[in-house]
């Protein structure tokens, strides 16, 4: 028999992308979720579905939010211990902080404390879902995936391959890499709920063998995902065009290796030229925002507002470590900063989703993640909207729903989150 279990309170669902029209108008909001075992099978009236499931636990959250749990589409979970390191732009923090961390984990028990550390302040601050990067050690992946899987928790990430441009301990070779990445995919992809994704770090960390021998991989197992860094800082750009003279872009350097697809994520694309914003439409790549760590790492201002408008597809991400903050709601309230700088600040609604259906997407696992509707995983969070004074003296003076989420979107943290479900298990707070 099933295991039924009731939540009340207020269901946040989305209906449509609140990128299109008014913002409020893609959400409804019910008074319950049914989930039965890993699965939701009813969201809607909580009278209703209390009379019609007499059996099942009735959890009652009161006045707080019922959501998706967050979805970051862009992690490094190796970086977790450096997170927060001082005053570097991207290129010399890699090699000051980065990499000497990286080195780690080629111990498959430092790996794998790591790897448990990062699930855990993840799930603490309502993460439910990630796409990390591991380092070029299988040991990394191996850790992380073990750890996941024992949470029984929908997670993507790949072994990071770069054979020049790092330190020795951290090279790989275009045939090495191809092999650990194959072997790894094969071991894991599909398990349970975990998924593999191919992972050149970026172009100036992989030769043109390596970036062609990623681009085969990925054409012998296209259903994968694929994650890289694209156009992240000025001078990262500038020694891309070093490196790669004959390309037309930074996006060139992928694209004639065969790394440009709509199953394709590409972290950070700030400083995107023309046709580079053209080509990834085309094929609809995901784009990924890392707003805490572009403003940490100095790297500049995303379009967002541009971006969506000419249709990609667009998900937020911590990017821990060069983020600052474990915190989905941080980067949300630094996505909103953002926009403000750029003249197109975020509504709440276009914030929530964002970091639940948007980052799903990017992943193509909106059928399955990112919503509360009947069918999906029940991968779910709980909001408290009052979790501190100063949040909660500004909640009481709130007018309606989205001013009430707001002040907890920018300055909520860990303490917000009341309840965290992973596959129709509650697992902490």
């Amino acid at each position: 028999m099933a295991q039924k279990t009731l939540l009340k309170g207020r269901v946040l669902s989305f209906t449509g992308s609140p990128f299109e029209g008014d913002p409020t108008e893609a959400v409804k909001i019910s008074g319950a979720v049914l989930v039965e075992d890993d699965r939701i099978s009813a969201v809607g009236d909580a009278e209703s579905l209390r009379a019609d499931n007499p059996e099942a636990n009735v959890v009652d959250h009161g006045q707080n939010v019922i959501m998706a749990g967050f979805v970051d589409a862009h992690v490094h979970y190796p970086q977790t211990a450096m997170i927060a390191s001082w005053g570097k732009r991207l290129i010399d923090w890699l090699n000051t902080y980065t990499f000497p961390e990286e080195m780690k984990f080629s111990d498959p028990v430092y790996a794998s404390e790591i790897a448990n550390r990062y699930l855990d302040l993840t799930a603490a601050h309502g993460t439910t879902t990630m796409c990390s990067f591991c380092t070029i050690h299988p040991e990394s992946v191996d850790a992380f995936f073990t750890a996941a899987q024992k949470r029984n928790q929908r997670v993507v990430a790949g072994k990071t391959c770069m054979d020049r441009n790092a330190p020795e301990g951290l090279r790989d070779t275009a045939q090495t890499g191809y092999d650990q990445s194959q072997a790894l995919l094969e071991n894991w992809h599909g398990v349970d709920r975990l998924s593999y994704a191919i992972t050149p770090r970026f172009s100036p960390t992989s030769t043109p063998e390596q970036l062609e021998a990623m681009g085969a991989l990925w054409a012998d197992y296209p259903h994968c995902l694929m994650q890289t860094h694209l156009s992240e800082q000025t001078d990262e750009i500038a020694w891309v065009r070093e490196l790669f003279p004959e390309a037309r872009d930074y996006l060139d350097t992928y694209e004639k290796f065969g790394l440009l697809g709509s199953n394709g994520l590409y972290g950070h694309v700030i400083h995107l030229e023309a046709r580079e914003r053209d080509r990834l439409r085309e094929v609809d790549a995901a784009l990924i925002h890392c707003p805490t760590s572009n403003t940490f790492i100095g790297s500049g201002l995303f379009d967002m507002a541009g971006l969506m408008r000419d249709g990609h597809r667009v998900g937020l991400a911590t990017d821990t470590g060069g983020g600052s903050s474990f915190s989905m709601l941080r980067t949300m309230a630094a996505a909103y900063e953002i926009g403000q700088l750029r003249g197109a600040p975020l509504h709440a609604a276009q914030l929530l989703w964002l970091s639940t259906v948007g980052s799903a997407r990017t992943l193509r696992m909106d059928d399955c993640i990112g919503n509360v509707a009947p069918g999906m995983e029940a991968d779910l969070i709980v909001l408290d909207l009052a979790s501190t004074p100063a949040i909660a003296q500004r909640e009481a003076c709130a007018e309606n729903l989205w001013e009430a989420i707001f002040p907890t979107i920018m300055m909520g943290d860990d303490r917000a989150i009341a309840e965290v479900w992973i596959a129709g298990q509650r697992v902490s707070n």
